[in-house]
C-alpha cells in the first residue's frame, strides 16, 4: 500500500471513528423538544419551541469544533501527503458527521426536556433527537478542509520567492519589474 492510500486511509478512518463520541456528545448536550401523547400519535406540543433549533446549534458546534481540530491536526502531521489527507478529510468528516447524527438519533445519553408553553399542568415526554436543518452536516467537512486550505496558503505565502524584496540595483533606480 502506497504512503498516499495509507494516509487517505487513515485520515478517513480516524474522522469516522470520532463520530461516535460527537453523536454521544450531541446527545447528551441537546434539549429534547416536548411532545404529547395522543390516542393515534404522539404530536409536537410547542411548535414554537427553541429546541428543535438548539438540536441543530449543538450539532454543529461538536461537529464544527472537531472539524477546525481536525483540519489544523492534519495540516501540522502531514507534511508530504497533503492531498490525499486533504481528501481523506472531506469523505472522513462527512462520514463522521453522518455517523454522529446516527448515534445521536439511536443512542439517548441523558435527556434535557423543554417546558411547554401550550397546557400547563399536562405531562409531556422528550420527543426524539434530529436535524432539523440537514445543512449543518457539512460543517464538519467543510471546516476541515477549510482550515486546511487556510493553513497551507499561509504557510505557502511565507515561503513564497515573490515574499522577498528585490536585491538593490545600486543606482538608485528601482529595480525592473
Amino acid at each position: 500500500m502506497t504512503r498516499e492510500v495509507r494516509a487517505f486511509a487513515i485520515t478517513v478512518l480516524a474522522l469516522a471513528a470520532l463520530g461516535l463520541p460527537a453523536g454521544l456528545l450531541w446527545s447528551a448536550l441537546s434539549p429534547r423538544p416536548p411532545y404529547r401523547v395522543f390516542d393515534q400519535a404522539p404530536a409536537l406540543a410547542d411548535p414554537s419551541t427553541q429546541a428543535l433549533i438548539a438540536a441543530d446549534g449543538w450539532f454543529a458546534t461538536i461537529t464544527g469544533g472537531l472539524g477546525l481540530a481536525c483540519g489544523a491536526l492534519a495540516w501540522f502531521l502531514s507534511r508530504r501527503v497533503q492531498l490525499p489527507v486533504l481528501l481523506g478529510l472531506c469523505l472522513g468528516g462527512a462520514v463522521g458527521a453522518l455517523a454522529a447524527w446516527w448515534i445521536g438519533t439511536t443512542v439517548t445519553v441523558g435527556v434535557v426536556t423543554v417546558e411547554a408553553s401550550a397546557f400547563p399542568g399536562v405531562t409531556f415526554v422528550p420527543g426524539p433527537l434530529d436535524l432539523t436543518a440537514k445543512g449543518v452536516l457539512v460543517s464538519w467537512p467543510m471546516l476541515a478542509v477549510g482550515l486546511f486550505g487556510f493553513l497551507e496558503g499561509m504557510h505557502g505565502y511565507r515561503e513564497s520567492p515573490l515574499r522577498k524584496p528585490h536585491p538593490p540595483t545600486g543606482d538608485g533606480a528601482p529595480p525592473p519589474g
